[in-house]
């Protein structure tokens, strides 16, 4: 095994030269597209003339290279070509390069490939080089002006038409940006059209081209990119700022979705939508996504990353603008308790096994393989901290500055968090240990009251990461409220802004012993290490004002009791079941958050909390007890869920919006929990009666859930065979409700059918992706999970190594178990370190789980 070289923020310099203007010809053929490259390049006075030219390329047949029109002969190599500085001028020239690949042929789905006959491109990170010979990195930014030749009724590239005819078009984009952010797209496409004026009174045309058949599911994504371009107005003050905005969705596509400038390429599961083929969640996911792209116009393309180093000031940034515009879409308590349940299923166990890393890394092997949760997740939680330390005011301000300051620039963190320091005062030196160091801090907290005065004592543990700096104190902003045993509220919301390792603040003129809500709103993502009774979150359960607190108690006295029945071999008692049934049955509660709240623990998520306690958890233990867990809330509640049910029930036609959405949330939990107890009936009735995707796959998985539903899924199967997004639900929900002991059984079946095309990254990840899910099931003792899993990434390897790599973090919780599983799980970590000719993205993910 050969480890590839890494790459150190430290060793950052500019690039050689500069580029004014590029110019591209293209010829689309699948087996034999040219390219023409004209680029308008000086050296760069920040390095001085005298410098080589170094391009990054990779797969490229070069068939001519010149400067200023003098023929030269290059020879490149594996990554790309260098130019010796005596073969260029001391000022400006120009470089033309024509070049010939094989989009047909590109299965890694990076620079420009073929979906289904449909020309398309995806160039972040590092997939510009697979087109033409470039330095391929972010902080070379030019103007692009793109000739695109081909058969196809569609051709398109970023920013504006300039004209076209029989076979051509012409595109021009005249914002600065870098190489990763260029786009063409070329095939027989439908357009679903819109008009937006923007606040200058400026006129935009928008476009979501999509195949033929598939106009009539646009309607939700155009909305959805309607009100982002106007929140992101009203909000954030920023226009868009081109005559077009144009949407693609394609079929075959490593990611969710690419901002490109002008021209967003969607995987087209996050684009296509209607009642009878989405669900609430797609459509939730639809509007998000479109929102995160479309902010990236001015938080990632007007102001880009200096270097890949610095993905988190793009990326985090839009997560947490895309986070904003969904709560003030449908429900901020909702929408953070989601974001908290995904920062601590992905990026918490992220921070506390072998693939920890900071928010901005020191280094990397392979830049793919750090679009993580820590980078997004997380990144966008060291904004909202930073948010609420300098208030409302100072980060509009601060904003306001960066945009002014860095708009047309390739930025950095220090430029970042110099904006918030100028424009607010605040010395951020202390706080950008958030961008600097791994690990997820541990906030453990006592109190004691005496003469009227309550006092919080915390103290911070930042555990070591191997291999990472030693840490130091970090700022940690601490909403806390205090409520009177009677249930009112006696101190508001408060901010605590702790910067020590051990702190104390007090509260005085308190007339009895306070009842404490910490962290409120989820506050910093920190661990929280809070001895509490089951009567005293069970209280809190009843009567926090903050709606996250109130759902965690709940969270919290479950998790309590869950690990108990799986330590301890406890039974249900009755402070949690009551809790929940008065919660289940509480009208004046939104209908999503009550759902939330009927939500029990997942299995990964009880992992890793019994492993956090010091103990090794069990699989089979924890899929048991939470069987049981259920079982046992279903009967308490079971007198009241027909009628709940029944309250429930939409009137009228299918809407998305979130208050119906809700509504059907509520109805399909409380349906699967009757499941549990009336045998399908009430299920089975209910998918005969759906029309709708939300309550179809509902019903269907309530019935999987209990072991039936057979006869439903061969009819959803002869229903929706043709419909590839609606497919990677029917395979999914059958391996995600598998039994542990079959569900590597039922996996290998599913990849016999005819209809997995394991080249697709969709399905892929609906069938190998959904046994990594099944906690149990891939857990489970034979190791059968593990060997499968791990099969099909090799095989996956060659043709794709983005998506094979990613989806290798299945392993990375090996830690946390026994021997006999982490020595299997080392087994096929290492059978794919010795697998000759293994990518350097399947490479470095392996021997970093391992500790190589």
């Amino acid at each position: 095994m050969t480890h590839a070289r890494a790459i150190h923020l430290a060793d950052y310099q500019p690039f050689s030269h500069l580029i004014d203007q590029v110019a591209l010809t293209f010829h689309l053929s699948p087996q034999a597209t040219r390219v023409k490259a004209r680029l308008e390049m000086r050296p760069n006075p920040a390095r001085g003339a005298g410098i080589d030219l170094r391009l990054d390329g990779e797969g490229l047949r070069l068939l001519s290279l010149t400067v200023d029109g003098r023929a030269l002969d290059i020879t490149p190599d594996a990554t790309g070509l260098t130019l010796p500085a005596t073969d260029l001028p001391d000022a400006s020239f120009v470089l033309e390069t024509e070049v010939q690949i094989a989009p047909e042929g590109n299965t890694a789905l990076e620079g420009l490939y073929m979906s289904r006959g449909m020309y398309c491109t995806q160039c972040e990170a590092e997939g510009f080089r697979k087109i033409t010979f470039y330095p391929d990195r972010p902080d070379v930014m030019a103007r692009f002006r793109v000739r695109v030749e081909g058969t196809q009724p569609v051709l398109l590239s970023n920013g504006n038409l300039l004209d076209q005819g029989p076979g051509w078009a012409e595109w021009d984009d005249p914002w600065p940006k870098p190489a990763y952010l260029f786009a063409l797209v070329a095939g027989d496409l439908r357009a679903h059209s819109a008009a937006f004026r923007t606040l200058s009174g400026r006129d935009v045309a928008l476009n979501i081209w999509v195949r033929p058949g598939d106009e009539g599911r646009c309607a939700y994504a155009m909305d959805s990119l309607i009100r982002s371009m106007r929140w992101d107005e009203q909000v954030y003050g920023r226009e868009y700022d081109l005559d077009v905005f144009n949407i693609v969705a394609v079929d075959d596509f490593n990611m969710g979705a690419m901002e490109n400038k002008g021209l967003n390429i969607f995987n087209s599961k996050f684009v296509l939508a209607s009642p009878e083929t989405a669900t609430d969640d797609d459509f939730a996911r639809i509007e998000a996504i479109i929102a995160h792209e479309y902010f990236h116009n001015w938080t990632g393309n007007r102001i880009t990353c200096r270097d890949w180093f610095q993905l988190c000031l793009k990326e985090g940034l839009t997560v947490f603008r895309d986070q904003q515009f969904s709560g003030d879409m449908r429900s901020h308590a909702v929408k953070r308790i989601e974001d908290v349940l995904m920062l601590r299923a992905r990026q918490f166990r992220e921070d506390q096994g072998p693939l920890a890393h900071a928010v901005r890394p020191e280094s990397y092997v392979e830049i793919n393989n750090f679009y993580t949760a820590t980078i997004y997740e997380k990144g966008a939680e060291v904004i909202g901290m930073l948010k609420r330390l300098v208030g409302d005011d100072g980060y509009a301000r601060a904003l306001d500055l960066y945009f002014d300051r860095h708009d047309g620039q390739a930025a950095t963190i220090e430029d970042w968090l110099a904006v918030f320091q100028d424009a607010t005062g605040r010395d951020l030196t202390q706080f950008k240990r958030w961008y600097s160091e791994a690990g997820t801090p541990r906030l453990k907290v006592t109190d004691d009251f005496s003469n009227g005065t309550y006092t919080l004592h915390f103290e911070q543990e930042n555990p070591e990461t191997p291999g990472q700096p030693v840490k130091g104190a970090k700022v940690l902003p601490i909403a806390v409220g205090l409520l009177n045993p009677n249930g009112d509220e006696v101190v508001p919301t408060t901010v605590l802004e702790m910067t020590q390792t051990r702190q104390s603040f007090s509260f005085d003129g308190l007339s009895t012993r306070p009842v404490p809500s910490i962290l409120r709103g989820f506050s910093a993502p920190v661990v929280l290490d809070h001895a509490v009774s089951a009567e005293e979150r069970a209280f809190l359960l009843a009567h926090d004002t903050d709606p996250f607190n109130k759902w965690e108690a709940g969270r919290a006295l479950a998790k309590d009791l869950l690990a108990r029945m799986v330590t301890e071999g406890a039974s249900p008692g009755p402070d949690w079941l009551d809790a929940l049934a008065r919660v289940a049955q509480d009208d004046s509660l939104d209908p999503a958050f009550r759902a939330l709240c009927l939500r029990l623990p997942s299995d990964d998520d009880m992992a890793q909390t019994l492993h956090a306690a010091g103990q090794v958890p069990d699989p089979a233990g924890i899929y048991t007890a939470r069987r049981r867990m259920g079982a046992a809330l279903a009967q308490r509640l079971a007198g009241v869920l027909p009628g709940l049910i029944a309250s429930l029930a939409e009137p009228g036609p299918f809407t998305p919006d979130a208050r119906a959405a809700g509504r059907r949330a509520l109805r399909l939990a409380a349906l699967s929990l009757l499941s549990r107890v009336d045998g399908g009936r009430a299920a089975q009735a209910a998918y005969a009666a759906a029309d709708n995707m939300t309550e179809e796959v509902g019903a269907l998985s309530c019935l999987l859930d209990i072991g039936a539903g057979q006869q439903e899924l061969a009819r959803f199967e002869a229903r929706w065979h043709a419909d590839r997004n609606v497919m990677d639900k029917w395979f999914a929900l059958q391996i995600a409700y598998a039994a542990p002991d079959r569900a590597a059984e039922v996996t290998r079946g599913l990849t016999t059918h005819k209809d997995f095309d394991w080249k697709n990254p969709n399905r892929f990840r609906s069938v190998i992706g959904a046994l990594s899910g099944n906690h149990a099931g891939f857990h489970h003792h034979s190791g059968a999970g593990y060997a499968l899993v791990a099969d099909w990434l090799l095989r996956l390897d060659p043709l794709n190594p983005q998506t094979a790599a990613r989806m290798s973090t299945a392993f990375e919780t090996w830690p946390r178990y026994d021997a006999d599983r982490k020595a299997m799980v080392r087994e096929v970590l290492g059978r794919m370190l010795a697998t000759e000719g293994l990518s350097r993205d399947l490479t470095e993910m392996a021997g970093r789980m391992l500790g190589d």
